[in-house]
């Protein structure tokens, strides 16, 4: 099973300023974390896109870009590639060009985001939300395999005989698509033999078996062989030297984080009854010592039927770079064997 990390460049906020010399920091400790967790052996780390004050991952092929420089074996993949409000064109050529620089390491997941604010940003209406998604799959797709691309569509103006370029170093470029709990997206993902990344950060995880099953019974009738339809789950975690210490250091920021983003979205404040509930042997958050999280992430992938790839968000906590640095080397050097030996 491939194990890595997904992760957001979030900046502090004070007095409603972001200063540039934090933001510098922040970026520096990212790429610091990224060439660190190539260093202990994961799979792969993946960059979030958001376009609010508190992000400075507006642009990650950027930021992934200057991550290939100083690594040599981690995958480098978007978390998500929010295709929606952007130009399949440009999403392509901004990864094939990641792929060159990494020498064949460029992933792109799509989908359509957790927030909107990409969308009025660049001229689009919610209205058209899953249109949008649909339409613009297509066309990456399209370009994906053909270096001259004949298209027409409903958002973009149509392209006739159009080179598209540079061309990528894998063939075909990996394109996953990432997920939360509609139906018709995991049907989708199947009839078009996409990888299917599973974002769970709430609730038990078997609870989504039945869509994945729907996602192979998709696939399946559509002639995918099964190799084509693998399973990845993106999950909250955090791993520390035992689990008194993890919980210590995970949960002040985790309820801080998900109470401020609940009021926008109407969901009740977090409190400790329901994080114990969460980083229980059924809930979705991976919190706790190396043992622990390898088990989990085996009952995970039991639970799912089997999956080949998980990987942790543990920016979302206010957690110090030391505590992550600490994190992904237990996750390189514990989590990682254990998974590998017993799945």
């Amino acid at each position: 099973m491939e194990i890595g990390i997904d992760s957001f460049a979030g900046t502090k906020i004070e007095n409603d300023v972001s200063t540039p010399n934090n933001n510098v920091k922040v970026l520096s400790e990212l790429l610091e974390r990224i060439e660190f967790a190539d260093k202990v052996g994961l799979n792969v780390f993946g960059i979030g896109e958001h376009y609010r004050k508190e992000f400075l991952d507006s642009a990650p092929t950027v930021i992934l870009s200057a991550a290939a420089a100083r690594t040599k074996n981690i995958r480098l993949a978007s978390a998500v590639t929010v295709l929606s409000a952007a130009d399949p064109v440009r999403v392509f050529q901004n990864f094939a060009t990641l792929d060159l620089i990494s020498q064949g390491r460029a992933e792109i997941v799509v989908g359509r985001g957790s927030f909107i604010e990409s969308f009025p940003l660049f001229g689009y209406s919610l209205q058209d939300y899953d249109e949008l998604f649909i339409e613009k799959l297509d066309l990456l797709l399209n370009i994906r395999e053909n270096e001259i691309v004949n298209w027409s569509g409903k958002f973009r103006p149509e392209l006739k005989d159009q080179a598209i370029y540079p061309r990528p170093l894998q063939n075909p470029l990996p394109i996953w698509i990432g997920v939360g709990g509609t139906r018709q997206s995991f049907i989708r993902a199947g009839m078009l033999g996409l990888p299917l990344m599973i974002a769970i950060i709430g609730g038990e995880t078997h609870r989504f078996r039945p869509l994945v099953d729907e996602y192979r019974q998709a696939g399946k009738f559509a002639g995918h062989p099964p190799e084509k339809l693998k399973v990845g789950v993106h999950s909250l975690g955090y791993v520390a030297n035992s689990s008194e210490e993890a919980i210590e250091d995970y949960y002040p920021g985790y309820a801080k984080t998900f109470t401020r983003i609940g009021k926008e979205r109407g969901w009740p404040p977090v409190t400790r009854e329901h994080f114990n509930a969460q980083i229980g042997p059924l809930g979705a958050l991976a919190v706790g010592n190396p043992e622990e999280i390898a088990e989990k992430i085996i009952r995970h992938s039991k639970a799912l039927g089997g999956i080949s790839r998980f990987t942790f968000q543990m920016v979302n906590a206010g957690l110090t770079q030391t505590q992550l640095m600490s994190s992904i080397e237990l996750i390189g050097k514990e989590v990682m064997p254990i998974v590998n030996s017993k799945k």
